[in-house]
């Protein structure tokens, strides 16, 4: 009895931790610890690509986190995407200013980001909007060799996550790559500038769900050189302008009516940010809609942290 209920559990539970290996167990409570014990933190890769939002990641790229994510990526771990989406979750309120988790010490959340003087989170369209997560697409091509899109699956996970807590949050699956790019391991930060540029488009109608959000949250797995979340960033932002990606109106009504929408409540989320946070004030996007656009990712890369150093 003892040998078959062994396997048993063999085949319902995974075989080992994703981040050390230890057996019989999705993560380990000290692996769990490195992804999510601590709070997440503002990142941002030197040097940083032109229109990268702001970002805030969980936890650096390193030993059992770096593992744990190769792990769910490349091995069909897909178990792990829900400790993953419960650490893309904490980055997630980081970044888009939605209340935090109660403090064990009986301190008050204080929200940051564009709130309304009712204290929801505004939509383009003047109205409280919900928080809508963004994740950036992997190619068709890597999809079909996982099997599965990570950052996907993780921020759906996340979505769950911050539901439970009573957070207007939902994925939005709207980006899509509009040309073939190249595989970006071995690339420097410039090479994967190029391989990247207008990669990305919204899908049609894509613009309008995204114009009555309260906040766009760029999701992902991970950020090295901030390539990816720069260029996706962009992709929103031309559906949010009206304007095709050489800068071109994409058409005189529809960008005047998204333009209306978008701009007068843009440009007072915007100096909402600066005035939450001093150190901001001349690095926030000035674009009509760059207020309303952040990121959040699971992990990055260890240099990314010394942000906040300075």
């Amino acid at each position: 009895m003892r040998a078959w209920w062994q396997d048993l559990t063999d085949l319902v539970l995974p075989a080992e931790c994703g981040g050390c290996g230890r057996p019989r167990t999705v993560l380990c409570p000290e692996c769990r610890a490195a992804l999510s014990g601590a709070a997440p933190r503002r990142v941002r890769p030197d040097p940083a690509p032109p229109g990268l939002p702001v970002v805030h990641a969980a936890a650096p790229y390193e030993d059992e986190v770096r593992a744990a994510l190769l792990a769910h990526k490349e091995r069909g771990a897909l178990t792990l995407a829900t400790p993953l989406g419960t650490a893309l979750a904490g980055a997630v309120r980081a970044a888009s200013g939605l209340p935090l988790l109660p403090d064990p010490y009986g301190l008050p959340a204080a929200p940051d980001g564009p709130l309304s003087a009712g204290g929801g989170w505004l939509g383009s369209a003047g109205g409280p909007g919900p928080v809508l997560l963004v994740p950036v697409p992997s190619s068709r091509r890597a999809v079909r060799a996982r099997g599965h899109d990570p950052a996907r699956r993780i921020a759906l996970a996340a979505a769950g996550e911050l539901r439970r807590t009573g957070a207007p949050v939902r994925v939005l699956t709207v980006l899509r790559q509009r040309r073939a790019v190249a595989d970006q391991a071995g690339l420097d930060s410039r090479q994967r500038l190029r391989n990247l540029a207008g990669a990305l488009e919204v899908a049609t109608g894509g613009d309008r769900l995204l114009a009555g959000a309260g906040r766009v949250v760029l999701v992902d797995d991970l950020m090295t050189t901030g390539a990816s979340l720069a260029e996706a960033a962009r992709a929103v932002r031309v559906a949010l302008e009206g304007v095709d990606a050489y800068g071109r109106e994409a058409g005189e009504a529809t960008g005047e009516r998204t333009r209306r929408r978008v701009g007068k409540r843009m440009t007072e989320a915007t100096r909402e940010v600066e005035d939450r946070h001093p150190a901001a004030r001349g690095m926030t996007d000035t674009s009509r809609v760059g207020a309303m656009i952040c990121a959040a990712v699971v992990a990055a890369t260890p240099d990314g942290f010394e942000i906040n150093r300075n």
